[in-house]
């Protein structure tokens, strides 16, 4: 695959996310109970269906069409939007749980923009990297005032806290049951890997000293 391929790869998982998310962010908008969070996704809602066309300007440019890949992390990362609102939650405490999420979703972005503008940058496609540098500075400003706006909530949260009793607890649902095996799951395999490569370590370590009374 030529370093151009690679170009037009990443475009295109690039095209699909702002896709999905021009899907997402209605109803992660509806969802929010922050009036200012509400109003940084119906703005960004905007944003993203002009990301969507500057994408299909860089196609142009290219003369390649901008389907044919469908992105899999803009899905993950939207799932865990969904995931945030369908949390037991109220409030602050609601919304501090969707800032989360969202963030996942705007860093998952500026990191693919930054590598694609890498990318036509090393190809001297200045015209394209122009356009992606354009989106990229839109997404970077999205993340700013997502974190501005989590502030405020996560002091509201935590006032909120004092006020209410708490919850009775209830019992897990399957897709909870689920995600705690799989994360159990992760853990233990994490901690095979790092026993592999502490054993691995501890081989190595006599044949380096070995190695060096040689000399």
């Amino acid at each position: 695959m030529s370093l151009r391929e690679v170009l037009i790869d990443e475009l295109r998982d690039l095209y699909s996310a702002e896709n999905q998310l021009v899907k997402a962010l209605p109803k992660t908008a509806k969802g929010a109970e922050s009036e200012a969070l509400k109003q940084i996704f119906t703005e960004h809602l905007a944003e993203t269906k002009g990301h969507v066309e500057r994408l299909r300007q860089i196609f142009s440019l290219l003369g390649k069409k901008p389907t044919g890949k469908h992105c899999s992390g803009m899905e993950g990362a939207i799932d865990e939007v969904k995931e945030a609102l369908e949390e037991d939650a109220e409030g602050a405490s609601f919304d501090a749980g969707l800032v989360g999420a969202a963030a996942r979703v705007e860093h998952y972005e500026i990191a693919g923009y930054s590598a694609a503008i890498l990318i036509a940058t090393t190809l001297r496609e200045t015209e394209i990297a122009g356009l992606l540098k354009q989106t990229l500075a839109e997404e970077q400003n999205a993340a700013k005032l997502v974190m501005s706006a989590a502030k405020s909530i996560l002091k509201q949260a935590l006032a909120e806290e004092g006020d209410e009793p708490v919850p009775e607890k209830k019992p897990k649902s399957a897709k909870e049951k689920k995600s705690e095996a799989e994360s159990v799951k992760d853990e233990h395999d994490a901690e095979e890997k790092l026993a592999e490569s502490a054993e691995e370590t501890v081989k190595e370590a006599p044949a380096k000293k070995s190695s060096s009374k040689k000399k």
